[in-house]
């Protein structure tokens, strides 16, 4: 039963990434709005009702990686080694994610032109990313003990958000995380004028 599952899974993980792939291969070849989900499924060698069992909608497929980041943010608190602080475990978990998904290198500046060109797909974003912020942002405030609507939780919870697009564009982006984590923990009086 096991083996049934597991390949199961691995099938449905298969068909998600082809249709993601085929999805960005048409967005930036032809442009988000003029490709459609069927030319997306067809691209993908799948019926348009699959296509939409693993994406919610067109915006989605551009984003396919965003339970998982949103998922692995909450990990990096609740699952963080004992004596950890919360800011050295999203600081280890955004590091490793900005160069293990590309996000420091070039391929990450054609899904970076797709997004900025599209209304749509800001307009996703901005919604994705503030969903996440409240995530963590729970997150932080249950790893924490902060009491419900404390601001200095919900400040930190934007900052780190927002952490990754600061870095991106860097010279070195895993020095410039570093920096920016080390104006959280230590503050701005801490830092050299």
């Amino acid at each position: 039963m096991t083996g049934t599952t597991g390949r199961r899974e691995r099938k449905k993980a298969q068909t998600r990434k082809a249709l993601a792939d085929a999805a960005m291969r048409l967005f930036t070849e032809r442009g988000f709005d003029n490709v459609g989900v069927r030319d997306v499924a067809e691209a993908a060698d799948v019926a348009v009702t699959t296509l939409f069992k693993h994406f919610p909608s067109k915006e989605a497929l551009v984003f396919d990686e965003d339970e998982g980041r949103e998922a692995a943010l909450v990990a990096a608190v609740h699952d963080r080694p004992a004596g950890r602080s919360v800011l050295h475990a999203l600081r280890d978990h955004l590091t490793h994610s900005l160069t293990a998904t590309g996000q420091d290198g070039p391929g990450f500046t054609a899904f970076a032109e797709l997004v900025e060109s599209t209304p749509a797909l800001q307009e996703y974003r901005d919604r994705m990313w503030l969903r996440h912020e409240k995530v963590l942002l729970a997150a932080l405030t249950e790893a924490t003990g902060a009491p419900e609507g404390d601001v200095r939780t919900a400040a930190l919870a934007r900052f780190v958000m927002e952490s990754p697009s600061l870095a991106r564009g860097q010279a070195d982006p895993r020095k410039a995380l570093h920096v920016v984590f080390d104006l959280l923990e230590d503050g701005w009086a801490n830092t050299a004028s």
